[in-house]
């Protein structure tokens, strides 16, 4: 009996995720326990284990695309088996094994009306890249219609909500047909690519038509047709026709930050496509632009004005920036937020840092005293460490702080867990080691999941307060400034001192006003008293 795998949810929050890379084929042997794919969620790739054995019948989610939780990924059936009615959307919860050799003797059913895929037909998906991706873009296609196609081979470039990979081909053959345009976005598990042998018609796929190889005689032909198809697309592929520029993502990440005109560049990738080593190489021309204005001028009064081009670039949302939108644009008009800022004297916490610091293999940052403030303030104040949840409130008897982290392409918050009972070197070690991992895009979901507070320093900008948007299912998040030397009062005195400001966001839904102004209290006696901490 044939088994359906569905796009697993690899997190509370996940919708869906993107195949990084089959360890499977069509056809291969699956034993239970074998790793049939790495899953990209939102916060890392994982391998996916199969629960069961048998033979690789179907994939319904081609390498680099995405599609949303619980989608069709692959079917694992005896080999020969029929899982037509499957793919057809029938009725049918069990599939009876059918054998190649039954099927070709019958003659009311010859091969041209089968619905099985074509020997050595390999049908690619958009892959579930993270656990809230719900589509991916191609950013670049590194091989056109017709093309040899190696394993190995970079096939296209994909952008995800965490970053742009390059998406190699686990299959050699001819890229017969491309169902995602470059600069196009596809939801996760549709239909990015197919690859087979050179001729195969691949129009019943396309269709849902029945589906056969095409004569070998044919083979010339049809793939002098994939080319004329392709060819439009080269069209808009043009570096200097005034189009949309064909250049790798890191080219045009190092071309923008070094201010290059990218048409002015000439590729030396496939149909011109511009890489990093020609923005890299790139000399700007000495010659200018403004010789057709000063020839229109010629005859006039010379006359000095700004000579330039008004322009502008609409750039394509990463999926990571759009999940980030979403999350942030519902708790912001879900939970009525509200703000108490308090200043904290920290001379005290300066010099007991310095005192922390001075011990061999000891490394704590001011940050650190913070987290760990809060998490002893949470235990005097249990109604800060809670969540909503519409006809209850969940009381969290555990105390885990998310401390947020910035990277390239947006915010992710690793968690401290039992943030209460770690030492003050065991959170800075935590927080340095689960921050690298985040710019590194290798935190595993359990990493990111089951905050219950969250902590998130703009200080060592220079940024003095600010207010940030609670991270739910959280009911409070401190936003921490920098600590600034000004003048204060002290026994009657105006003197130096250094202070910082700290500002709480509380969900009126679970924390009032008086229960926030009572833990920022809390949380200031332990910052100005960091030996309090240590007790």
């Amino acid at each position: 009996m044939a088994i359906v795998i569905n796009m697993p949810r690899l997190s509370d929050t996940m919708e869906e995720g993107t195949v990084a890379k089959w360890l499977k084929n069509v056809g291969d042997k699956v034993e239970e326990g074998d790793i049939l794919a790495e899953i990209e969620t939102d916060k890392a790739t994982m391998e996916f284990e199969s629960f069961n054995e048998g033979t690789l019948l179907h994939i319904g989610i081609a390498e680099g695309d995405g599609a949303p939780v619980d989608t069709l990924l692959a079917i694992i059936g005896e080999e020969g088996e029929d899982i037509s009615g499957l793919l057809n959307g029938g009725g049918e919860t069990e599939v009876a094994a059918k054998t190649v050799e039954e099927e070709v003797s019958v003659e009311e059913t010859p091969a041209a009306t089968s619905t099985e895929i074509p020997e050595g037909v390999v049908i690619v998906n958009m892959p579930r890249l993270s656990d809230t991706m719900e589509e991916g873009t191609v950013a670049s296609w590194l091989k056109n219609v017709g093309d040899k196609v190696e394993e190995g081979d970079i096939l296209a470039e994909i952008e995800t909500d965490k970053a742009t990979m390059e998406f190699e081909s686990f299959n050699e053959g001819t890229l017969l047909h491309i169902g995602v345009a470059e600069g196009e976005g596809a939801p996760v598990d549709t239909l990015l690519a197919i690859i087979g042998p050179a001729g195969t018609n691949v129009d019943g796929l396309l269709n849902g038509a029945p589906v056969a190889p095409a004569p070998k005689a044919e083979a010339k032909e049809e793939k002098a047709v994939a080319n004329k198809e392709v060819a439009p697309a080269k069209e808009t592929q043009s570096v200097n026709d005034g189009g949309r520029v064909f250049a790798s993502p890191l080219a045009k990440k190092i071309a923008k930050d070094k201010g290059i005109n990218l048409t002015e560049v000439k590729g030396s990738g496939d149909q011109g496509r511009i890489v990093k080593k020609d923005v890299e190489e790139f000399t700007p021309s000495k010659s200018t632009s403004v010789a057709p204005a000063a020839a229109v001028t010629a005859s006039a009064t010379p006359i000095i004005l700004p000579v330039g081009e008004e322009s502008s670039e609409e750039v394509k949302n990463s999926s990571m920036r759009k999940t980030i939108a979403k999350v942030l644009v519902n708790s912001k008009t879900s939970a009525p937020h509200f703000y108490l800022t308090i200043e904290v004297d920290m001379d005290n916490a300066k010099a007991s840092r310095v005192q922390i610091n001075s011990l061999p293999d000891t490394k704590v940052s001011f940050n650190d005293l913070v987290v760990k403030a809060c998490a002893m303030a949470l235990q005097k104040h249990p109604q800060v460490n809670t969540s909503w949840n519409g006809d209850t409130t969940r009381y969290n008897k555990h105390i885990s702080v998310g401390v947020a982290v910035a990277v390239d392409e947006g915010l992710v918050v690793p968690v401290l867990k039992f943030t209460d009972q770690m030492s003050l070197s065991q959170i800075g070690a935590s927080v340095k080691e689960l921050a690298g991992k985040a710019r590194n895009k290798k935190l595993t979901p359990s990493e990111m999941e089951g905050s219950t507070f969250t902590v998130s320093n703009l200080g060592m900008f220079g940024i003095t307060e600010f207010t940030s948007i609670i991270n739910q299912p959280n009911s409070a998040i401190l936003s921490v400034g920098a600590i600034v030397q000004k003048p204060v009062v002290k026994n009657g005195e105006i003197v130096v001192g250094n202070t910082m400001k700290v500002t709480l966001a509380c969900d009126h839904r679970t924390v009032d006003g008086a229960v926030g102004a009572q833990f920022l209290m809390t949380l200031r006696s332990y910052l100005e008293n960091p030996v309090t901490m240590l007790a």
